[in-house]
């Protein structure tokens, strides 16, 4: 049986966990390759701080990576150090030396990826980052194979565990955010510093990377319009209730006649949606196709385990290619032009919530300003606060952003609105 050898950059969460399956399931992994892959050296920067850890004859630590990425025997490199500076020299060296890659970061993807991609296929390499979105949700090899002959028209997904868990919290104690996001820091959920994640950038980085598979064009991070849930109230999750909507942080691509969009943001979806029941920490991606309609993938988006499972499927598949002699053979078709539509083009329902005098006239008023720029109205709830002063929950029909943005500008100019509290988007069904 012939032998591939791996050079693991980085022994953390994620590269724990995949030295774990690589020699746990060392056995089943030869089995359904035909090779016999072994872990030859991982890269640390202190390797004493890992002198407890037992290793089998034949795999060292190191804390020069050019010892790893120079080693003519190591024919994967896998990457899970993070970062957008030292790990892309070291991607981009591990290329040009001719040798495949394996990476779970999602950032330097988002960053580089379709650059990466044409400089492995230069090269005659792999390179694989199952692991780089959603964890181990197997979702990238399935737009690239399974799904290689349907025309994809939309990705809605759940694509950050944490802002998940905040609102799935949210929603079910009726608690504050600040509160949740407290608990779930304390959990391990949740950063120290929290910002990828409540203010979306990280599931902005995952849409761009699955975007420029599902849709075949060069997007990057800088193209996805992105708003976090730092500004979800609980009042707001209540209203939502009662309008028959739970409140997620999405991801949405969608290609129309019109372009494609891509967008991060808090929205309403119906409680019949197959996303309105995923809660907690997991993740979910709803993908439709010209050829299958409608499917979702569901599972767990992080974690040691999880991303190192998805970690070890690229270096077995790499595995295979290697021994087969068919590296380099993945090679991404873009198309020229991003043909990118702007977001205050997009349509959609809104939901909004204003602090409003309590006052015979007002909802009259309201409706005129929405009536001004051809908004119409679906559902109101009022909710009188006290003798002065009354809270309106408005759900609109379909509409340009342009529209809703000009009506907010009336309504902050309007003297018996008080202040114009949220503005969340609703996901048609």
């Amino acid at each position: 049986m012939e032998q591939v050898n791996v050079g693991l950059l980085g022994f953390g969460t994620v590269g724990g966990g995949t030295y774990e399956l690589l020699t746990k399931n060392a056995d089943i992994i030869a089995n359904r390759t035909g090779s016999k892959i072994c872990v030859k050296k991982i890269y640390v920067r202190n390797p004493k701080k890992y002198e407890a850890v037992q290793l089998p004859e034949g795999t060292v630590f190191v804390d020069d990576v050019q010892s790893v990425l120079e080693d003519p025997d190591i024919q994967i490199v896998v990457e899970v150090m993070g970062g957008t500076t030292f790990a892309a020299e070291c991607v981009e060296t591990a290329l040009r030396n001719g040798k495949n890659v394996a990476t779970a970061n999602k950032d330097l993807l988002a960053e580089k990826g379709p650059y990466l991609l044409d400089l492995a296929a230069k090269n005659g390499v792999d390179l694989r980052y199952e692991a780089s979105v959603l964890g181990g949700i197997p979702i990238i090899r399935t737009l690239y194979d399974s799904l290689g002959g349907n025309r994809i028209t939309e990705l809605v997904g759940i694509m950050n565990g944490t802002t998940n868990f905040i609102l799935s919290n949210m929603t079910e104690r009726g608690a504050g955010y600040a509160e949740v996001l407290q608990e779930a820091q304390a959990l391990g959920y949740a950063e120290a510093d929290p910002t990828a994640d409540v203010e979306g950038y990280d599931a902005a980085r995952k849409l761009a990377i699955l975007s420029s598979i599902a849709f075949n064009r060069r997007i990057f991070f800088d193209d996805v319009h992105c708003e976090g849930i730092t500004k979800i109230d609980a009042t707001d999750i209540a209203f939502g209730k009662e309008f028959g909507y739970t409140v997620k942080l999405l991801g949405i691509a969608k290609e129309t006649k019109k372009g494609l969009s891509l967008n991060v943001h808090p929205c309403f979806i119906s409680n019949n949606h197959p996303l309105a029941s995923v809660r907690g920490s997991y993740n979910a991606i709803y993908v439709r196709g010209n050829g299958i309609d409608d499917a979702m993938f569901y599972g767990r988006g992080a974690g040691s385990l999880p991303t190192g499972s998805a970690v070890v499927s690229d270096v077995m598949e790499i595995a295979k290619n290697v021994t087969a002699g068919a590296t380099g053979k993945l090679r991404p078709f873009y198309y020229p032009d991003k043909n990118l539509y702007a977001p205050g083009k997009i349509e959609s329902s809104y939901y909004m919530r204003l602090l409003v005098d309590n006052s015979t006239g007002v909802l009259a008023k309201v409706a005129g300003k929405l009536a001004e720029q051809r908004i119409s109205v679906q559902s109101v709830i009022q909710r009188n606060e006290d003798e002065q002063t009354a809270t309106l929950a408005i759900v609109t029909a379909a509409c340009p952003r342009s529209y809703l943005l000009n009506v907010i500008d009336a309504f902050n100019n309007l003297r018996v609105v008080k202040a114009v509290g949220s503005v969340i988007r609703i996901m048609a069904d």
